[in-house]
């Protein structure tokens, strides 16, 4: 009885060492199925994705020491670091200056005068750093702007000279429902941005 019983523990040895080493295998496989499955993006798509991805960098890289030292600061400001960092240092503050720790001489007492003006010159400097990062992000979205509205306007322009080619294509062999179209007519006219601006410049509401 003694043979047979060792034979089949170690056939469920076996069995579930080899389960337990495939499983790995398994995963892999469908870690690497699911990778293979995934959408890749177009060649124009990834083109358009690494300039973009270069132009910030070369908007990251054009920063001075100044701007540098700022972003560093403002990124520090936001954070929950700064926070928990502000309440042990407030704790502490408040623990020492009010005799709660008898080995420590209380240096600012209540109403913590300089604790106060502390606080107060850290406030004045963070928000200028705040606001110089903001500035500098300003400047940054008027150049995107300013690249949108151009590509935009080129846009605009190469789709109206498809409209007008299409509609001399249309003249050209008798399509006369398509020449007779009024809004192709009107959209395959050139828009003057001057105008456009200066009319929703009159239309949109005041604040």
């Amino acid at each position: 009885m003694s043979g047979p019983l060792q034979e089949q523990e170690a056939a469920r040895s076996l069995s579930s060492g080899g389960n337990g080493a495939g499983k790995p295998a398994v995963l892999n496989s469908m870690d690497f199925q699911q990778r293979s499955s995934a959408p890749r993006l177009l060649p124009s798509t990834e083109a358009n994705i690494e300039a973009i991805a270069r132009l910030e960098e070369e908007f990251l890289a054009r920063r001075t020491l100044l701007e540098r030292a700022a972003d560093a600061i403002a990124d520090f400001s936001g954070s929950i670091k700064f926070v928990v960092l502000h309440i042990v240092w407030f704790v502490l503050w408040f623990a020492v200056n009010s005799g709660k720790l008898p080995l420590v001489r209380a240096f600012d007492p209540y109403p913590f005068v300089l604790l106060a003006m502390l606080v107060s010159c850290e406030a004045v400097l963070l928000s200028t750093f705040v606001l110089m990062k903001q500035n500098r992000m300003s400047r940054r979205a008027d150049q995107r702007g300013h690249l949108e509205l151009q590509i935009n306007i080129l846009a605009e322009r190469e789709i109206t000279k498809l409209l007008q080619m299409q509609r001399l294509l249309c003249d050209h062999l008798g399509l006369k429902q398509a020449a007779v179209d009024q809004e192709a007519k009107e959209l395959s006219q050139t828009t003057t941005v001057e105008g456009l601006a200066q009319e929703l410049e009159r239309k949109l509401p005041r604040r």
